[in-house]
């Protein structure tokens, strides 16, 4: 299939590879041009790319385009810009973390087009989008989703349609909303186990194969014991994702105490300077010197 793929940060570097790899036409586009030919210099060869000098251009004639970008008005751009430019019928899949409101809005301009937008945040980070294990949450047209699942296969090892636009984003904040609270568990349970004079390894060999077990248990933990917050999601992404659900509960009448609470907490870590550390680095902010 003829496709693109707008937005080669950490997340859309290595799935737009995997739809290379997978013998999709691709044509990419990236804010920073230098980021666009390191990517297209990176997979060379019969399944490669090449990249757009505009997103336009890079979508030009593409049955489905990609983007992973950083915000609403990001989301907004680039669509403006693509969307006369696709093959027509053709689908946006939005894999930002965005407002459940702009998911809506872009449905209805791909709409008037002839085209379709299909909402489709992922979760599982990094790793999960190198190793094309990711999980995503589609909101859309059925056709629509049903034309771009096989193709986002080739990054994924979940992908669920939960609704009409914005029942993907609505599903994504879901899931912020429990790992934040899983997070701050975490956070408190290991600096209590210090406190309490027990050594943070054995704890976790004791309880992670019980009630208590998580994957942020299994991956975090212990990293988090040892201080080391230099990956990952990053706080700073944490809050964008968290502002977005606690403005969605506002309008909904959702009661998030606890999210809104991490969401303090984690303003608190980025006051220590931690804007880029991993989302487990809550724990600094149990552990400073009183």
């Amino acid at each position: 299939m003829k496709v693109a793929f707008a937005g080669l940060g950490v997340m859309g570097f290595p799935m737009a590879g995997h739809l290379a790899r997978a013998g999709h036409e691709i044509g990419v586009y990236n804010r920073s041009p230098e980021k666009a030919r390191r990517w297209v210099d990176a997979h060379a060869g019969p399944h490669g790319g090449k990249a757009g000098a505009t997103v336009a251009e890079a979508a030009a004639g593409a049955e489905i385009l990609f983007l992973c970008v950083g915000n609403d008005d990001d989301v907004r751009q680039v669509v403006g810009e693509a969307l006369d430019a696709l093959a027509p019928g053709a689908v946006i899949v939005d894999h930002t973390t965005t407002s459940a409101v702009v998911a809506r809005e872009m449905a209805e301009l791909a709409a008037k087009s002839g085209r379709a937008f299909v909402d489709a945040p992922v979760s599982g980070g990094q790793a999960g989008a190198e190793n094309g294990q990711l999980t995503i949450m589609c909101g859309g047209d059925a056709a629509a989703f049903a034309k771009a699942e096989p193709v986002m296969a080739a990054y994924a090892k979940a992908i669920r349609r939960m609704g009409e636009a914005g029942a993907g984003q609505l599903t994504k904040m879901v899931n912020q909303i429990c790992i934040a609270g899983v997070v701050q568990g975490l956070a408190e349970g290991l600096h209590f186990a210090k406190r309490a004079g027990l050594a943070p390894q054995g704890v976790l060999e004791a309880i992670s194969k019980g009630a208590a077990q998580s994957w942020q248990m299994d991956n975090r933990w212990p990293t988090m014991a040892q201080g080391k917050f230099d990956f990952g999601f990053a706080v700073d992404w944490m809050r964008k994702d968290l502002g977005l659900l606690l403005d969605e509960a506002t309008r909904n009448g959702a009661t998030l105490e606890m999210t809104a609470m991490v969401d303090r907490f984690y303003a608190e870590v980025q006051a220590m300077g931690g804007n880029r550390w991993d989302t487990s680095s809550l724990v600094t902010r149990l552990e400073r010197p009183e």
